[in-house]
């Protein structure tokens, strides 16, 4: 089978990641995928819709969204569910949700597993910085999200207040 490589552009964006033998979703007669967004998002922009003051504040407003799945193929679902659950506002999630670039409006904000494939493929698919990028998989209410260090791949979380850069993938 021919079809899109990793760095193509493709389907509104750039092809980031091609779903292998073995991944939740893969079939060998038709090719499935991430395509990244050609441009972050925002270079610093906040997981949760609340602003926090405060450390007790931020307890205070601190929410479990349900967007707790990690792997490839669930980040739409915790986009959904941060949405539905965060509502409206200037966050992650919903600016990725709220996209529409190359004629598609169906972007979200990735897992952190759909994450480390833009890190593992960032330079096929460019324009990425240096910098952190925040995911849509919730640790718990108190830390969120998964992040990612994209100048060393390292992966950790981190409280809700804390802003991150953002690149929006959709599934092909």
């Amino acid at each position: 089978m021919s079809g899109v490589i990793v760095g193509d552009s493709y389907g509104g964006g750039i092809v980031a990641y091609i779903l292998v033998n073995g991944a939740t979703g893969y079939d060998p007669n038709v090719q499935h995928g991430l395509i990244a967004a050609t441009a972050d998002q925002s270079a610093g922009i906040n997981w949760s819709s609340s602003e926090f003051n405060s450390l007790s504040e931020f307890k205070a407003k601190s929410v479990a969204t349900g967007a707790a799945d990690t792997a490839i193929g669930t980040g739409q679902a915790n986009t959904t569910a941060i949405v539905t659950i965060q509502g409206a506002g200037s966050y992650a999630a919903q600016l990725c949700n709220d996209l529409t670039e190359g004629g598609y409006s169906d972007w979200f904000l990735p897992s952190k597993d759909e994450l480390n494939k833009l890190y593992i493929n960032k330079d096929a698919i460019g324009g990425f910085t240096d910098d952190v990028y925040g995911s849509s998989s919730q640790y718990n209410a108190t830390y969120s999200p998964w992040k990612q260090y994209f100048f060393d791949g390292s992966q950790f979380y981190l409280n809700l207040y804390g802003s991150s850069r953002v690149r929006a993938v959709r599934a092909f």
